[in-house]
């Protein structure tokens, strides 16, 4: 599976933010900056190695730009994650357009002992959000709140 996270060269990393924290998502494609921002979030929750791609989850959202979507994409994410009670680790966006994604996300339903859970992770925010390319690379920035 093409694009797929934790298959790619994409990487990602985080950032102070008062009591919040930044994350980055960095990759060849925007797809790919978007999954990595993805797992850097999820990262925070739980060990993302540790998480076995069991089960599928679909994301479909909307937003005014690319950077809106992020924001959506990530707080889609945290949602279906809440709802059917999991951890998610790979991501990979399907399609992405300048107002509409598609994406896919992996994981398994919550397992404390192995996932060991770190910080919960309330929202994507708007806070220092950019979406676009530095030093030939696609990136996908903004401040999570915690």
């Amino acid at each position: 599976m093409e694009g797929l996270v934790g298959m790619s060269s994409g990487s990602y990393s985080y950032f102070e933010h008062q009591a919040d924290m930044g994350i980055t998502g960095l990759g060849s494609t925007m797809e790919e900056a978007f999954s990595q921002a993805a797992r850097a979030m999820f990262n925070l929750m739980v060990d993302v190695d540790q998480v076995r791609s069991q089960k599928e989850v679909f994301v479909h959202c909307q937003g005014n730009d690319e950077e809106e979507l992020l924001v959506e994409w990530l707080n889609h994410l945290l949602a279906e994650a809440d709802i059917h009670e999991m951890a998610l680790a790979t991501f990979r966006v399907d399609s992405l357009s300048s107002t509409r994604l598609s994406g896919t996300a992996w994981g398994e339903p919550l397992d404390p002992q192995r996932h060991r859970p770190k910080t919960e992770v309330k929202a994507a925010t708007y806070a220092m959000l950019f979406v676009g390319q530095e030093r030939g690379q696609y990136v996908a920035r903004c401040v999570v709140d915690l």
